[in-house]
């Protein structure tokens, strides 16, 4: 297992405090087994990047983290906290993974190649 990227050892340490949060910031019901599940996915998806480092990990970050953003409302979430650690996860999540995107050689490659066809 190499790391690659810091992000997603940062990815890492935010899918724990997802785990944790709903614990620490006591908040309860349905936001908390959204926050839980959705905090093993960014887990999954960090040790994704360690084991089998592809651009394809990130893609499904920024997915989770726009999940983060939208399950306070799509749920409705009761609590304050739940609320404000969600949209700051999400925040983070899509921040990160979009940062891997842009400093990862193959999706760089793969996009020049894709995208950008030399003038002829």
């Amino acid at each position: 297992m190499r790391i690659q990227h810091w992000q997603d050892v940062a990815s890492l340490l935010l899918g724990v405090w997802l785990i944790l949060s709903p614990f620490a910031l006591g908040f309860a019901g349905a936001a908390t087994w959204i926050t839980i599940v959705l905090g093993l996915c960014v887990i999954l998806f960090a040790v994704e990047g360690f084991v089998i480092p592809s651009y394809l990990e990130e893609w499904g970050e920024v997915l989770l983290g726009l999940a983060l953003l939208v399950a306070p409302w799509a749920i409705g979430y009761e609590s304050a906290s739940a609320t404000i650690s969600s949209m700051a996860s999400g925040t983070l999540v899509i921040l990160f993974g979009a940062w891997e995107l842009m400093t990862d050689r193959d999706f760089i490659t793969w996009w020049r190649d894709r995208w950008h066809h030399p003038a002829n």
